[in-house]
């Protein structure tokens, strides 16, 4: 843990971070931007599987939200991941990861994790596959959803990453 990562306070997020996880999300310029309405939802309802890095003030500085897969009790499927531009570089987006897998871990039995990247999203790839070295996990990849499915115009395809199986 670096000297950065000491401070951090790293918690589930309430409704009233919605709109800072918003703005995170936006500025990062890489995320699907999603509405405004849907940080709020995400924050309210799905807080559990979900986590936010608070700076020394209290706001949020980073967030990673996600959810179990229904089908996959054990499955935590990551949504996005972002990092405040001040505070990149600093092993946040690795922590949050970290943290939220332990968490659900212990409280629901988690054993793997899933996210999709899309091609050539080098700092994502290099998050999940360095947090499965960590792990000593495998990580299986395919192509999950094909550009031609997104209907609102041209979309990378997003490729999943499977990381497991995982113990905590």
């Amino acid at each position: 843990m670096t000297a950065a990562q000491a401070d951090l306070l790293i918690d589930r997020p309430a409704v009233a971070d919605g709109a800072a996880l918003w703005r995170i999300a936006k500025d990062s310029e890489t995320l699907d931007l999603n509405s405004s309405y849907s940080y709020l939802l995400w924050c309210r309802d799905f807080a559990g599987t979900s986590a936010v890095a608070r700076g020394a003030d209290g706001s949020p500085i980073g967030f990673l939200t996600g959810y179990v897969r229904p089908e996959q009790p054990h499955t935590l499927l990551v949504w996005q991941v972002a990092v405040d531009a001040a505070h990149r570089g600093r092993g946040i987006a690795a922590a949050l990861i970290e943290s939220l897998a332990a968490r659900l871990g212990a409280e629901r039995g988690i054993s793997w994790v899933e996210t999709t990247i899309t091609p050539g999203n080098t700092a994502s790839e290099r998050l999940f596959t360095s947090f499965a070295e960590r792990h000593g996990a495998t990580v299986s990849r395919e192509v999950l959803f094909d550009t031609g499915l997104f209907p609102d115009g041209p979309h990378e395809s997003e490729v999943l990453y499977r990381i497991g199986p995982l113990t905590f």
